[in-house]
């Protein structure tokens, strides 16, 4: 029953954030588009908004790569899916609206809850690489949870800040990451 009423409270927040932006969602409001009590709110998060925004956007970052995983699960090789997770990755941010609306009206105070939520997030993308990577043959010196690591944090980085790669354009992927980010493995 707890998971619930977490989740109802995280999906209210959430609804608060993509309405009003991460600087004006209060506990007030999560508590009255959840239908409880703000006690029950505390209860749950009391460390007061900003507990409660910092576990919303863990929420829906670890909801957004949970999906990535999921539709970039059947591309193949190791090649194939890493091509894969930059262009869909690149797709969702870009289809993202709350993200997209965010970005544009509140970067700042968004980035330094994706900066708190970074080492998460890598270790989402690390956990989901580290079995294909297990399968290739790495450098002797070079363990699948490293070359994971190595992998997340290029792919993360790509998807946001592709710089001067195009990453809808399947041959400049391709280029990517057999240059850039597996470059250094024999698949």
């Amino acid at each position: 029953m707890s998971d619930d009423v977490r989740e109802k409270i995280l999906e209210a927040t959430y609804g608060c954030i993509a309405r009003v932006g991460l600087a004006k969602t209060t506990v007030e409001e999560a508590a009255r588009l959840s239908g409880l009590s703000r006690a029950t709110v505390y209860r749950y998060f009391p460390g007061g908004k900003d507990e409660l925004v910092r576990a919303a956007v863990a929420w829906e970052a670890q909801r957004f790569f949970a999906r990535l995983a999921t539709d970039v699960s059947g591309a193949g090789d190791i090649s194939a899916l890493i091509e894969a997770a930059l262009m869909r990755g690149q797709e969702a941010v870009e289809g993202h609206e709350v993200l997209q609306k965010v970005l544009h009206t509140e970067p700042d105070v968004l980035m330094r809850q994706l900066t708190v939520e970074g080492t998460r997030i890598l270790g989402l993308i690390r956990g989901f690489l580290t079995p294909f990577l297990a399968q290739v043959p790495l450098p002797e010196s070079v363990s699948a949870p490293a070359a994971a690591d190595y992998v997340a944090r290029m792919i993360l980085s790509h998807i946001m800040a592709p710089g001067s790669w195009d990453l809808t354009d399947r041959e400049q992927v391709h280029e990517l990451v057999a240059t850039q980010i597996l470059g250094w493995i024999s698949v």
